[in-house]
């Protein structure tokens, strides 16, 4: 990549590797080099703020604090200590994973760690040059902002080819002994300095030659990304209940919260809100209209469904912690359903 007018590549990772050297926080994930840690670390990360992930951290790596305690826990022990933190396919992915890596080692690649369950390009190139200094740059919303305001890029990152251009801009930083201090430089700068909204341009290495600063155009870029057309879903649970155990099976019915273990249900896609329903629930693009029939207290044994498994009413949150699954059983204590 040639210099361009917002000055030299080589200007730019000299500023920001002294920027981040002198103003980086005191992360705990930021204490070791160890792949697992920044592994787990940056899968917690994605959707959520680093203030509410260091608690969540902390936890999770007393109670797995190596790939090994991980590989051989169960997935509900991973779900217990993942609850909270939502998107529970990437805990089903870190446990998946780390089985493999328990067995096969840890890939020292970009390349190799996107063969992994849940390791998509941004988390393989955060591992691969955060632990072992491979020289690729990361990509995620941060630095997509930074990049954008500082070369003024008016480009419909969220497309393929333009979120392309923005991954060359960043492997081609990355290329520098320092790229680890570099990449956590960048999003560093994204979640400090170069924020969504007010922007602290005096103080970023970078504002000398920066063209949204220099054009007024920070407010601008990067380019607003088109809201997701939502769905609207009614979802009717029909649960079964015995001697204070609900039955449970693997959902399946719908696009969202695939596999986690529910009551038994059927649910469909709907163009308008229903005239009926128990309560509201929402999963990121998704409005689920929930219906939940009356449970009977009793279930003889003929009426027993052999496709799930019978949970005690104590232990279903190590099943699905999930915030939907705790509206269902308030909802069923409060008809009298349930002693929680």
């Amino acid at each position: 990549m040639a210099d361009t007018a917002t000055g030299s590549v080589q200007w730019a990772r000299q500023k920001l590797i002294q920027w981040y050297s002198e103003n980086k926080r005191d992360l705990p994930w930021r204490k070791s080099r160890d792949p697992y840690l920044i592994w787990i670390s940056e899968v917690m990360l994605q959707q959520t703020t680093v203030t509410a992930v260091i608690p969540f951290y902390q936890k999770f790596i007393t109670r797995f604090p190596h790939v090994k305690v991980l590989a051989e826990s169960t997935l509900e022990d991973v779900y217990e200590y993942w609850a909270g933190l939502g998107y529970y396919s990437r805990a089903r992915n870190l446990h998946k994973a780390s089985q493999i890596i328990f067995e096969q080692g840890f890939p020292q690649t970009a390349e190799k760690l996107m063969e992994l369950p849940g390791f998509g390009p941004y988390t393989s190139c955060a591992v691969a040059s955060l632990a072992f200094n491979e020289p690729v740059g990361v990509l995620d919303g941060n630095v997509i902002r930074v990049l954008s305001r500082f070369y003024g890029l008016k480009l419909k990152w969220w497309e393929p080819a333009a979120r392309k251009k923005f991954q060359d801009l960043a492997h081609e930083l990355a290329k520098t002994n320092q790229n680890s201090d570099l990449n956590q430089g960048l999003m560093e700068l994204g979640a400090t300095i170069c924020s969504p909204k007010k922007t602290m341009c005096l103080l970023c290495p970078w504002n000398k030659k920066c063209v949204a600063y220099d054009q007024g155009l920070v407010e601008q870029l990067p380019l607003s990304r088109p809201k997701a057309a939502g769905e609207k879903w009614h979802w009717t649970f029909q649960p079964l209940i015995h001697k204070n155990k609900i039955l449970l099976q693997k959902n399946s019915v719908t696009p969202f919260l695939t596999d986690l273990q529910f009551p038994p249900g059927k649910a469909k896609k709907i163009e308008t809100k229903p005239n009926r329903f128990d309560f509201k629930h929402g999963v990121t693009k998704y409005d689920i209209f929930v219906s939940v029939q009356t449970p009977e207290s009793t279930v003889s044994v003929k009426k027993m469904k052999t496709d799930g498994q019978w949970v005690e009413i104590n232990q279903i949150k190590k099943l699905n912690p999930t915030s939907l699954m705790t509206k269902i059983l308030k909802y069923l204590d409060k008809q009298n359903k349930l002693t929680l």
